[in-house]
């Protein structure tokens, strides 16, 4: 697998062109392992799942009622029947339902042999074992056996993300082990003579490194496996060893910072040197320069050293990719539509990724409001937003009440 050439990329590339770019470079890690159901979650599957038995394994009730036969009942749904026994979740009637009988049934449970309806509690009358019905219906509230997932039918395919609702899905299939590709090894790195370690003395024209620890949380999320490398300095040849060692024990690197034109920018000039990876100028804001390509064998992405511009090339290009490479595809961030409650200033020219965050409008409708100053550098924006709202490049802003796009930070699930 090999990035496009330098040489036929443009001086700027619209978002599109680059999310292209990226996701027809990328061939997903095939190595495969076994690891326990609970140990499955935000791992993606590695083969398809068949459902050994049906599920639910049995016809059950879908409420708390009485269990008959359809026949009973009259052409108004009514009918007085003598009850026979209950049936419980785990604890089956061990009879039959005949001709003028019923059965007390609890939600779960299974239908009783010759039943074939269920009617809910509130439409009955007790009367000792007289059982008075209205308003019934033939066939209602029973839930077929195999109705979610048939014996033998697929339950989740390859590539599938396992999130909270697919781990019980794979539980209800009675497995233990579950089948997953190996998660990427990620090499992180951020660079500059500049930066200190929290707890350590600042020095004049030092300040503390925010991004590693950003992009870390963002690749925890993830589910990738990090290798921090900590800092790379100001020093070429010390750059250079780094990223080669790097490339030869990971699937991917991550810098941020250094990959701008200047004259301290190692990163991109060791990067030019050994990998197949170009400077981009992508026409976004935040976060304009990116690298990309191949250091070696490993996935390669440059982010650029203002703090938001780090977070936001990574959210947009670095979670899909990551996503590919861990066989789960190349999967952009959704967008969604909510209205403007202020107004939106934008210049034409570049795709603008504005922070904001979501509030509740008069009418109960959800808008979206900034969340103030969109500089850069301003990363304590990013922990006051819950989203961005895209901009597209021609736009000239957009005023409080009009529809924009709006990708959330977070998931459901």
């Amino acid at each position: 697998m090999s990035a496009p050439s330098c040489d036929d990329r443009p001086g700027a590339l619209d978002i599109d062109s680059a999310h292209r770019r990226i996701a027809a470079a990328i061939e997903p890690i095939e190595a495969t392992e076994r690891v326990a159901l609970r140990a499955a979650l935000g791992r993606v599957l590695a083969e398809d799942l068949r459902a050994p038995l049906d599920i639910p394994p049995d016809t059950n009730s879908a409420m708390d009622g009485y269990a008959l036969r359809g026949t009973d009942l009259d052409t108004d749904g009514a009918a007085a029947l003598r009850m026979v026994g209950t049936a419980w979740a785990g604890h089956p009637l061990a009879r039959e339902i005949g001709p003028g009988e019923c059965a007390r049934i609890m939600t779960g449970a299974p239908i009783p042999a010759r039943a074939d309806t269920v009617v809910m509690q509130e439409r009955t009358t007790a009367d000792g074992d007289t059982i008075s019905i209205r308003g019934g219906e033939p066939g209602s509230n029973v839930r077929a056996a195999g109705e979610d997932l048939p014996a033998g039918g697929v339950a989740l395919t390859a590539g599938t993300a396992i999130r909270p609702a697919e781990l019980g899905v794979i539980a209800s299939l009675g497995l233990t082990e579950v089948p997953v590709r190996r998660r990427p090894r990620v090499a992180l790195f951020a660079t500059g003579d500049e930066l200190f370690e929290p707890g350590q003395t600042l020095k004049p024209g030092g300040l503390y490194d925010s991004n590693r620890y950003t992009v870390w949380g963002m690749l925890t999320r993830l589910g990738m496996e990090i290798d921090d490398r900590g800092h790379l300095p100001d020093d070429r040849t010390a750059v250079e060893a780094s990223l080669l060692a790097a490339a030869a024990e990971n699937d991917a690197i991550v810098t941020t910072g250094g990959v701008s034109v200047g004259a301290a920018d190692h990163v991109a000039m060791v990067l030019r040197d050994h990998g197949d990876v170009g400077f981009w100028q992508i026409t976004m804001k935040p976060g304009r320069p990116l690298n990309f390509g191949f250091f070696g064998r490993a996935l390669m992405f440059g982010l650029p050293g203002n703090p938001v511009s780090a977070m936001v090339t990574f959210y947009q290009f670095v979670r899909p990719a990551l996503d590919a490479l861990a066989g789960a595809g190349y999967r952009r961030m959704p967008t969604l539509r909510a209205r403007a409650a202020v107004d939106f200033p934008k210049k034409p020219g570049r795709t603008e990724f504005q922070r904001a965050r979501l509030v509740s409008a008069d009418d109960g409708s959800t808008a979206v409001e900034q969340v103030g100053p969109q500089g850069s550098g301003r990363l304590s924006s990013m922990s006051r937003a819950d989203c961005f709202v895209v901009l597209p490049a021609d736009c000239e802003g957009v005023a409080a009440g009009e529809w924009v796009d709006v990708q959330l930070f977070e998931g459901l699930v």
